[in-house]
């Protein structure tokens, strides 16, 4: 097939593999899992790999707790439950009972929970389940006391959290409209509306709260203010950090919803409320934040009042609790904690454990404590009770496990990209490592859409630093460990230099010993798995292995499926022809060219993916495997089934397609163990 963009002709052979419901699609679906299933058993290492990942994972592992009406809730997995087990309990100290455990739900794991949200007296519970992985959820309400479900069922519900109304008698939720039979996984998500449903009620008895049809593609996230008072709608366009305000003042009955900040001119985050008074996180006029307060009596710009300016480093996330503002900054991609009063003069500084990444810190303006969690790579999420009048923190829920993290270390340093660009990186090792060019190295990178990535703890690299692996974290541009500016830089027409960093990254660890170009390998999902895409068909050479997974492989058609329409504010789209030439130019495949010698590569999706459509990678794989040398080495793709993007992935196959990865970078990297639980 040939398709024609802005005189360009441009062939998409593998156009087929876009209808996931057509026989040819399973029956080569089916074809590519047995071979993959059969090189992949074949390798020695995997078993030992598969078995270490499950004793390494065998532990206790925490939520953090929340507290409403007197309740406290919280998640628990005791170790290798396929999903973590809801618990709530009277106290901090009292025994917890079970309140809803997603692993009775189906037999294989393919239900989970998505999210849960307690009404304000902690009586009523609603609740999210996914299936299969996909994106849509069914919402269902609790009694928490009894812990038997009413008969509420809302569907066609997506990236929505229920917010409850201070009477506890309802929530408000957003929706997209049912599609129709058969597209429920590709079609494109547009018109979302906000709706209150009362409990008791049928979805269709819902009320609508608000809705654009004339705007199709606003996207709409609402929820109430501690104080009852308000209901706040944010409203976006696709994945744009920018955003409007509205709000509804829900004392009046007849009230409409009102526009506060509607000009998309920066991203704005509710931070909360005294009276009339509304503070806000926002990155106008300051790229890294600032906190910033105005009155709905007069909400225009010259009235506003800066509370907290901004600083060196990037303001990352504000909560208000008994009048302080808790910040958290990132400092070179790692968390820093400081609390300010309501008039910006900063208080306490928040001692850490460590270098890490903070989770948390959330509650309510009233709350008198809150909780975090702390991580690092070589430090199990631990999680702390903060007592916000004293400024203390102990120790709530601590992990013990059958992993060593005093024998490995963690460095950072900052690499020079192409254009001169600072890139920091996060090298974890074992303790004495020999910088001669043999170690087995993992790069691993995201770049985009204003995620940062922070250090924390995974089991899987866990058991890849104990096969004498080095793990290595790129922060790259795109990203947002430095702010909006750092995120614009690895955005549509200079998305390129996302993967001039990434590949001036690995460059630096062969050029310092660290690694070799045979004994590397680049990993990324999602955004992260364009990144592998892209690097490894513009610089095949440099890399020895590449897995990438549920990547964005046709940067030409993304936006035609499900949600993709709403990354043009990082990718921009072939529909514009600047945008075009540049999409084209890195679209990984599209970049596959027939006889070059690329890297021995695993790709991995599920077949309920219905954010990134498995098509991406169908396609891909199967242009790989076309053009891939004679001589070169092997090209795979493992597609899970019953699985989707990889929220809510039971650990049972979470466990499978690790051990498939490491066993796959054992044998094309020619990894060799003298010590520890692997051995060839």
């Amino acid at each position: 097939m040939l398709d024609l963009y802005h005189g360009t002709q441009v062939a998409d052979p593998y156009r087929w593999l876009e209808d996931d419901q057509s026989a040819e699609t399973a029956a080569w679906v089916a074809a590519q899992n047995k071979v993959s299933k059969a090189f992949l058993n074949k390798i020695p290492a995997r078993d030992a790999i598969r078995s270490r990942l499950q004793t390494l994972w065998n532990y206790e592992r925490f939520g953090i707790p929340v507290e409403y009406g007197g309740l406290y809730f919280l998640s628990r997995n005791s170790g290798l439950q396929n999903h973590s087990v809801l618990y709530v309990s009277d106290s901090l100290t009292a025994e917890p009972r079970v309140l809803l455990d997603p692993n009775t739900l189906s037999e294989d794991g393919s239900v989970s929970l998505s999210g849960w949200s307690p009404s304000e007296d902690g009586k009523l519970l609603a609740y999210s389940l996914s299936k299969s992985g996909s994106d849509w959820l069914e919402i269902k309400v609790k009694d928490v006391a009894t812990g038997k479900d009413l008969p509420d069922h809302l569907e066609w519900v997506k990236f929505s959290s229920p917010s409850w109304a201070k009477d506890h008698g309802g929530f408000y939720y957003e929706r997209y409209p049912e599609p129709p039979p058969g597209t429920a996984l590709t079609q494109q998500n547009k018109k979302k509306q906000v709706y209150f449903h009362k409990i008791g009620d049928r979805q269709d008895m819902d009320q609508l709260i608000y809705a654009r049809p004339d705007e199709p593609d606003w996207g709409f996230n609402s929820f109430v203010t501690d104080d009852g008072r308000y209901l706040i709608i944010y409203i976006n366009l696709g994945t744009d950090p920018r955003n409007r305000v509205y709000y509804k003042d829900l004392q009046d009955a007849q009230g409409k919803v009102i526009p506060l900040l509607d000009d998309f001119d920066a991203d704005y985050r509710y931070i909360g409320n005294i009276g009339t008074t509304f503070y806000f996180q926002t990155d106008l006029h300051a790229p890294r934040h600032r906190v910033i307060s105005l009155n709905l009596a007069q909400p225009d710009k010259a009235h506003w009042q800066e509370i907290i300016p901004q600083s060196d480093e990037k303001l990352d996330g504000v909560s208000l609790m008994s009048g302080l503002f808790f910040t958290t900054y990132l400092k070179d991609a790692r968390s820093v904690l400081r609390a300010y009063d309501l008039d910006g003069k900063k208080q306490r500084d928040i001692e850490l454990p460590g270098i890490g990444t903070v989770y948390g810190f959330g509650g309510r303006q009233d709350d008198v404590e809150t909780f975090y969690m702390f991580t690092s790579f070589t430090t199990p999420a631990v999680i702390y009770r903060y007592d916000i009048a004293s400024g203390k923190s102990t120790v709530f829920r601590e992990p013990t496990l059958d992993f060593d993290g005093s024998k490995f270390e963690t460095r950072q340093v900052f690499v020079t990209s192409k254009d001169g660009t600072k890139v920091p990186l996060f090298i974890t090792h074992r303790k004495g490592l020999k910088l001669d060019g043999s170690n087995p190295c993992l790069l691993y990178g995201y770049g985009g859409f204003n995620i940062s990535l922070t250090p924390a703890y995974q089991t899987r690299s866990a058991v890849w630093l104990e096969m004498g692996g080095v793990f290595v974290t790129a922060n790259l541009r795109g990203g947002g460990e430095y702010g909006e500016e750092w995120h614009l830089a690895g955005t549509k027409l200079s998305k390129q230099n996302v993967f001039d960093d990434f590949i001036a990254s690995a460059e630096w660890l062969i050029q310092n010993g660290y690694t070799r170009n045979e004994k590397l390998a680049i990993q990324g999902g999602s955004n992260g798995g364009l990144l592998v895409g892209a690097c490894m068909t513009q610089r095949p050479e440099l890399f020895g292995a590449a897995l990438p997974a549920v990547g964005v492989m046709d940067m030409l058609r993304y936006h035609k499926f499900t949600i993709g329409w709403a990354w043009t504010s990082d990718y921009g789209s072939s529909d514009n022809p600047e945008e075009f030439k540049a999409l084209y130019a890195y679209s990984p495949l599209h970049r596959l060219k027939e006889g070059v010698r690329y890297p021995a590569t695993l790709i991995t999706t599920g077949d309920h993916d219905d954010r990134v459509v498995p098509a991406h990678s169908f396609k891909f794989a199967a242009r790989l495997q076309a053009c891939q040398a004679k001589d070169g080495p092997p090209v795979l793709i493992r597609i899970e089934t019953k699985a989707g993007h990889g929220a809510g992935t039971a650990l049972n196959k979470v466990m499978e397609q690790t051990a498939d990865q490491w066993a796959f970078l054992v044998r094309v990297l020619d990894i060799k163990a003298d010590e520890g639980f692997l051995k060839n």
